[in-house]
């Protein structure tokens, strides 16, 4: 029987759905034709499976070649059918075991030496291969990538004729080592290094707690993007499940797994001529943008007046569902987007708007567009919104260091060890139904609440965000329920509103 089936996984966003190789050699004319809607980088892959057999040393069959991909309707795309390919058409040739390829699965580009060169999407392949109990076997360069998945044999090759040597079982493929995470750098930013701005620090710290959305205002210089910059340091250490989820992503965007520090918190910083295609991914294959490649961790946007109103509007979703969906007319992706957002702006568009000193020139009229480049849904999605005043001269010459992040980890730590206790998730991820459970008012807090709503005019959106952020005051505080001090300090981080300055 001239038959052969080989395992492999195609890329879909971040999900790797099986590919069924199937090899059929039939009497005919010499030919090799690849059929299952494979795109054109697939199809040129005769071409290097061929020159790669022949230069291992290896025979090519004679005859007509069938390479069918299933789900035939599965778009397949990139050079990561290559060994599973090749495989396929040695195992119905006869020059390795049928039998020996039903316990793997394989991924891996060949070039036309029969070396094995590296895949994106390596990471997603293999969770999924961990739940089917095949081995997985992939480039050398992509070992440490897949070694992350603890519960997978995953075996490791420099050319197509270790693969063969292992099936055959003459030689076998050394076992992928994974890669220990590295301890935190002694030079990463530190929130000791932070002169003056005690609330500033505060709403940073609660940011953490919660995993809230932050907004800061104020003239150049005052230490916005040195606090955003700082926020990384006191969140609480990703769980391996978040981690793998990053890592993921990263490794579908091409930009490896971060081997070296896939154990931290992403931090993105996109400039504000992004596009809103960078912001949160497409293109006609459609990849992850810079929400997904900041999940479980920040998205700082500098400067966000200058952003596109277009591209920010674009966050309003991702921002409450925790995931993006796009959608192009040949294929979709969903992709996670559970970031926290950290924006920074300034008063007006020379930056010195209410300056004792006078400084600022900008009219009103120049002000009022200036500030209406952020639109009111999006502002009302943001927790947390706070001036950030210029910090004066003897507070920058105070030698004397501030607490540091690792002091204000620990109690952002212990206060989302409280949350995960009580609901499983961070505050600023409650449901309504979730908030009105968690984040119970007594008469007094009831009465304080209504006249707040009243008073600022807040929305019903805004409502339940002012309760989850007293829910992580209080979780901070170690108290049980929300009382008037935790109330009333989310409350007045919601009577800030810079489109009212």
């Amino acid at each position: 029987m001239s038959l052969a089936v080989v395992y492999s996984r195609a890329q879909e966003g971040v999900s790797a759905p099986l590919v069924i190789c199937e090899v059929h050699l039939s009497g005919g004319l010499p030919s090799t034709s690849i059929v299952g809607l494979p795109e054109t980088a697939v199809r040129e892959a005769r071409d290097r499976v061929r020159a790669a057999i022949l230069n291992s040393q290896l025979d090519y069959p004679q005859r007509k070649v069938t390479v069918g991909l299933a789900p035939a309707d599965l778009p397949k795309d990139g050079g990561r059918f290559d060994l599973p390919i090749a495989l396929g058409i040695l195992a119905a040739n006869g020059s390795i075991p049928r039998d020996a390829l039903e316990r793997y699965e394989f991924l891996g580009e060949l070039a036309l030496s029969g070396e094995l060169r590296a895949v994106h999407g390596v990471l997603p392949a293999v969770l999924r291969a961990a739940r089917t109990g095949r081995s997985v076997i992939v480039p050398r360069d992509n070992a440490a990538e897949a070694a992350l998945v603890s519960d997978v044999d995953v075996r490791c090759a420099d050319t197509l004729l270790e693969v063969c040597a292992h099936l055959c079982g003459r030689d076998e493929l050394p076992v992928a080592q994974r890669a220990e995470p590295q301890p935190r750098d002694s030079n990463e930013p530190d929130l000791a290094e932070v002169r003056g701005q005690p609330h500033a620090r505060r709403a940073l710290e609660i940011a953490a707690a919660g995993a809230h959305n932050l907004l800061l205002v104020g003239p150049p210089g005052t230490g916005k993007t040195m606090l955003a910059c700082r926020l990384p340091g006191i969140l609480p250490p990703l769980a391996e499940h978040e981690a793998l989820e990053l890592a993921a992503v990263r490794s579908v965007a091409g930009l490896g797994a971060g081997i070296d520090d896939w154990m931290r918190r992403a931090f993105r910083a996109p400039h504000h001529t992004a596009s809103a295609v960078a912001l949160v991914g497409g293109g006609s294959v459609p990849r992850p943008g810079e929400v997904s490649l900041a999940h479980h961790g920040v998205l700082f946007l500098d400067e966000l007046p200058e952003f596109d109103r277009r591209v920010l509007e674009v966050l309003r979703e991702p921002i409450e569902s925790g995931h993006i969906t796009i959608s192009r007319a040949a294929r979709q992706a969903d992709f996670p987007a559970r970031f926290q957002l950290v924006a920074a702006m300034n008063p007006c568009p020379c930056g010195h708007a209410g300056d004792p000193g006078g400084r600022c020139r900008c009219t009103p009229d120049q002000i009022a567009r200036y500030r209406a480049r952020i639109s009111g849904p999006l502002l009302d999605r943001i927790d947390l919104k706070l001036e950030v005043p210029r910090v004066n001269h003897a507070e920058l010459r105070e030698s004397t260091p501030g607490e540091p992040s690792v002091r204000v980890r620990e109690r952002v730590v212990a206060a989302r060890e409280r949350q995960l206790a009580r609901s499983g998730k961070p505050n600023a991820w409650l449901n309504n139904r979730e908030t009105e459970r968690d984040c119970a008012l007594g008469d007094h807090e009831h009465a304080l609440l209504d006249r707040a709503v009243e008073r600022l005019g807040l929305s019903a959106r805004a409502y339940h965000r002012v309760l989850r952020v007293a829910r992580s005051i209080a979780d901070l505080a170690g108290s049980t329920r929300i009382e008037g001090v935790h109330l009333s300090e989310a409350i007045q981080f919601r009577r800030f509103d810079p489109a009212r300055l």
